[in-house]
């Protein structure tokens, strides 16, 4: 809830307002200072609590895969962690775009998640090689855009995976920044490697994705076709109860702390 307004705020925010918004940091905190051009209505339909699980994962999945790897309708798409927050979010705003989804996951249990929001090809990354599985399923082609949170360790098989003129974002290093690759696939295929995330970006950067959010996402939300994906709600006192259950990686979906 907003409860004071700096000099320069646009005339549209007004104490009282309920709001979400990308922060700059601090949001372990009863109260933070946000830039007016990170702010972001709460959804018709939402509540103030599961809005929160919405700015991070609709502007990270929005200006990678949307913004600049221009993932169209009619294209298909390979969502590595299909279950966490970023994962359940891409699934269903890609979904409600009209693009074939892939999503990995290491469980039956997430991966029926996944499913059930609608992914198409729902792949056990322990028990199946995603590659044969993309191919099979592709018939031979591969996938136009994948999203990636491991890094190094997938770097080659994502390669191989992709389709011509495919296009590789990378989000996260989860399994590692260092590793070998042939790069013969990206000259004959015409790949595309993208790496980037959304903190250090500038001001300007920030207020032009969530415009672009506000603009084709909320919607989406507004009409339930994108709904938050949270799978437990902590006090704030309880944190590092929360960095426990994140860290076991059994949930699907988000973690909130509520203050």
């Amino acid at each position: 809830t907003i409860l004071a307004l700096g000099a320069n705020v646009p005339p549209r925010w007004a104490v009282g307002d309920q709001v979400c918004a990308l922060l700059t940091g601090g949001g372990y905190a009863e109260k933070v200072v946000v830039p007016a051009g990170q702010l972001l209505p709460v959804p018709e339909g939402v509540s103030l609590a599961d809005a929160a699980g919405l700015p991070e994962v609709a502007c990270t999945v929005w200006s990678t895969v949307f913004m600049t790897s221009h993932l169209s309708p009619g294209e298909s798409f390979l969502i590595h962690g299909g279950s966490s927050g970023i994962g359940t979010f891409a699934i269903q705003i890609a979904k409600h775009l009209g693009i074939k989804v892939f999503v990995t996951a290491g469980s039956e249990e997430k991966l029926a998640a996944c499913a059930g929001l609608g992914a198409d090809v729902c792949i056990n990354y322990k028990t199946e090689e995603f590659v044969a599985r993309i191919k099979e399923e592709t018939n031979g082609k591969g996938v136009d855009v994948i999203l990636d949170n491991v890094g190094g360790p997938y770097l080659q098989r994502n390669l191989d995976s992709l389709a011509v003129d495919g296009r590789l974002f990378i989000i996260g290093f989860m399994g590692g920044t260092v590793t070998e690759v042939n790069l013969q696939a990206m000259l004959a295929r015409r790949l595309t490697i993208q790496v980037a995330g959304l903190r250090s970006r500038s001001l300007a950067n920030k207020a032009q994705i969530v415009s672009e959010v506000e603009k084709n996402v909320w919607p989406a939300v507004a009409s339930g076709k994108v709904k938050p994906v949270v799978y437990k709600t902590l006090p704030l006192s309880e944190a590092a109860e929360a960095h426990k259950l994140m860290e076991s990686s059994s949930h699907i979906g988000k973690i909130l702390l509520i203050p």
